[in-house]
């Protein structure tokens, strides 16, 4: 469910700063730090604003007659501010810096569109030609020569992101009615531009996307009241000048009988985005509403009335909207909690109604600093009171006894502590709960610690949180962000302890997973923890002397006789790799791979993503799973020693999976060749084996079956034949 909270006034308008298409600002970015956002207006100044405190921090202007034709933003790598005015002149200032005329000043040789920050990658330009340079290359020669890709098309939306280490841009044009789509790998200084599939009668209004997985997802509101979705890959294979990308229904943009006439939309999460516009009844008068829909049930969730008019602008930062309403800047909180059923048709409890809680909901919680989440149950107490009251209210907060402290206020008290005050703070709290409670504070408790990992990248306790998931009882649901910084530390024991414990991993984490600990290196693991207590009774940790621990051959499976029909040898001492029998990676990686064969996880869902796991990668794992194979039929009960190891089913599920994802590549690779016939051979004789057993077992019975027959009392020689 999502809902919206209090709202109240940041700052008043200009006269160019109206109500209508074409008033209101040239945009709202993010500030240097949080809480703080920078406007600027259609004019020549542009402000710095402290959001919670509604009040400027600063304010910079060009000189009468010149404008600002680029929204200003932050280099987050240096808290500088960039500014474009004139088209082509570019400046650079600071916080002390005052007067713009004495600040840094570059000219360039072509018109900017837009400058997108990112915190990881620097300013990227994208020029109205089409050309993208990043910041620094750009002042490297300013008057550098700027490439017209574009020609007669006309940028109407851009978007920056971070792929891993890579900036990618993504920018639409449109030219005579068509609409183009352009994405730009910058140091891969790769181009791939597409051609949106035409809509009948309708054209895009609005744009947003967002990046995961190496996948753009593009969202455009069209003019026929609703949202479509467009799906585009990163890797590219084709290299075809311009593909129509096809895009798919994501929302339809009424309810009851009234439509909304959206004008702009953000993306809140993977269920739920806000659009701005006009909602109207057949035959009624239209009227400007903010509202809040659910993708997954197609649903409205909430909606404000705005009777003074919008811009028809809307931003969306740190769980807050920005829009003009009338002649001011006006801001609304909102929170959004998971999807459900249950929620959907209003079968859970109303939480607008209901009293403050005492922890966190750590089902809200998102990428931002747990701040904006218990700014969110503040609302419910602070609804009626004014922003005045709002400032007095937050200083009470913060002068309550440390004893009465709920969870979502020690946090918040906590999200400038150093670092040994911060984790001696959250145990404690955790040495408190109590339940029913417990839970939610210790999920608080991991999200606070991973919010501050990631605005922290130098921070990473390690030892805190293999402590919390080995001694209490967790779930993936609960802390969904703990093995996405794990998986980003390459944390391969942490991973290991959430696969053994989380019952409810994702496929695509399980994948994510795999394909790391098959990545790493075995000197790598050598030198750090894992848990080998799956591995230690049928692999010799002493890996180097090349030999392997076995037992004795239980099943009546004799290599010797079986030569002739599978063409094989099976010896019982050493293995050799290329016949799987001995193990083809160390018994640290052993151990990391047995707990993803013990992950739950459906076929459906596993196998998209199985089928990108890099050959070679395929290719050791398949030798690993028929080493387990080979192990696992040696003994009669087919049940390999020690604690957790995997079970037959387990490693013949995850084969047949292998297999079924990679087997064009397994049978063009000549290094898996010998194995899959290997494999096939042993099959064989396998399946022989039982089929015998079967017969056996069969006779017997039928033995049995006369026996019981048999009169007592009579004698007689019978002779029972097996076939």
């Amino acid at each position: 469910m999502a809902a919206l909270c209090e709202s109240f006034t940041l700052c008043g308008l200009g006269p160019s700063g109206g109500v209508g298409l074409g008033g209101g600002l040239l945009a709202l970015e993010p500030g240097p730090d949080p809480d703080h956002v920078l406007l600027t207006d259609r004019g020549r100044t542009a402000t710095l604003f402290k959001v919670s405190d509604q009040k400027p921090l600063g304010c910079w202007s060009v000189k009468h007659g010149q404008i600002i034709t680029c929204p200003v933003v932050c280099n987050f790598e240096t808290h500088e501010y960039i500014a474009v005015h004139d088209d082509k002149v570019l400046r650079i200032w600071k916080n002390k810096d005052i007067n713009l005329d004495k600040v840094f000043k570059a000219t360039l040789s072509a018109d900017v569109y837009r400058i997108h920050s990112l915190p990881n990658g620097g300013p990227v330009v994208l020029f109205k030609g089409g050309g993208v340079r990043t910041l620094d290359v750009l002042l490297e020669a300013p008057q550098q020569e700027i490439e017209n890709i574009i020609s007669d098309e006309v940028i109407k939306w851009s978007e920056a992101f971070m792929e891993g280490q890579q900036p990618v841009l993504i920018f639409t044009t449109e030219k005579d009615g068509d609409f183009f789509v352009y994405i730009q790998k910058l140091k891969m200084n790769s181009l791939h531009k597409y051609k949106l599939e035409q809509q009948e009668l309708s054209k895009p209004l609005s744009f947003t996307a967002y990046i995961k997985n190496q996948i753009i997802t593009l969202l455009c509101l069209y003019s026929n009241d609703s949202v479509y979705k467009i799906l585009i890959p990163l890797q590219q294979n084709t290299e075809e000048e311009e593909q129509i990308l096809s895009k798919s229904l994501l929302l339809n943009l009424s309810v009851s009988g009234s439509v909304l006439k959206g004008t702009s939309f953000v993306v809140l999460d993977k269920d739920h985005v806000a659009v701005l516009g006009g909602l109207a009844a057949s035959g009624e008068e239209s009227k400007e509403c903010l509202t809040i829909w659910n993708t997954k049930f197609q649903t409205l969730q909430t909606s404000k009335e705005l009777p003074l008019g919008t811009s028809g602008q809307l931003w969306c930062y740190e769980e807050k909207f920005f829009f003009t309403h009338g002649k001011v800047l006006t801001v609304i909180m909102y929170k959004c909690e998971t999807s459900s059923l249950a929620a959907a048709v209003g079968k859970l409890k109303d939480s607008q109604t209901s009293d403050v809680s005492s922890f966190v909901n750590w089902n809200t919680l998102g990428d931002e600093e747990l701040v904006a989440s218990f700014q969110s149950q503040q609302s419910v107490a602070l609804k009626s009171e004014s922003k005045m009251t709002l400032r007095s209210k937050r200083n009470t907060v913060a002068k309550v006894q440390p004893d009465t402290l709920s969870v979502g206020q020690l946090l918040l008290n906590l999200k400038d502590a150093s670092t040994t005050a911060f984790e001696d703070e959250l145990r404690q709290l955790m040495s408190k709960a109590q339940m029913p409670d417990f839970q939610a504070t210790i999920g608080c408790v991991i999200t606070a610690l991973i919010n501050r990992c990631k605005t922290n990248p130098k921070y990473y306790p390690r030892n805190f949180l293999l402590q919390i998931v080995q001694t209490r009882d967790l779930s993936y649901s609960l802390c969904p962000d703990l093995m996405a910084v794990a998986l980003d530390k390459k944390d391969v024991h942490l991973l290991q302890i959430c696969l053994q414990r989380f019952p409810d991993i994702p496929e695509e984490i399980t994948y994510a997973c795999l394909k790391v600990f098959l990545s790493i290196s075995e000197a790598y693991l050598q030198r750090i923890d894992v848990n080998l207590e799956s591995v230690i009774c049928y692999i010799d940790i002493e890996f180097n002397n090349k030999e392997v621990k076995t037992e004795i051959v239980e099943n009546g499976f004799n290599a010797e006789l079986e030569q002739d029909i599978c063409d094989t040898k099976i010896t019982k001492e050493t293995h050799l790799t290329t016949d799987g029998e001995f193990c083809p990676v160390g018994p640290q990686k052993a151990a990391l791979l047995n707990a993803v064969l013990h992950s739950a996880y459906s076929e459906t869902f596993l196998l998209p993503h199985l089928k990108n796991l890099p050959a070679q990668q395929a290719v050791l794992f398949l030798r690993y799973l028929y080493y387990l194979y080979v192990k696992c039929s040696e003994k009669i009960n087919t049940t390999l020693p020690g604690i957790r190891s995997p079970t037959i089913n387990q490693i013949m599920d995850w084969m047949c999976l292998l297999l079924d994802a990679h087997f064009t590549v397994m049978v063009m690779l000549p290094e898996a060749k010998e194995l899959l016939s290997n494999l096939h051979k042993f099959v064989r004789a396998q399946v022989r084996f039982y089929s015998e057993l079967n017969k056996i077992e069969g006779s017997l019975r039928e033995l049995q079956r006369l026996n019981h027959q048999k009169d007592s009392q009579t004698y007689s020689i019978e002779v029972l034949e097996l076939i």
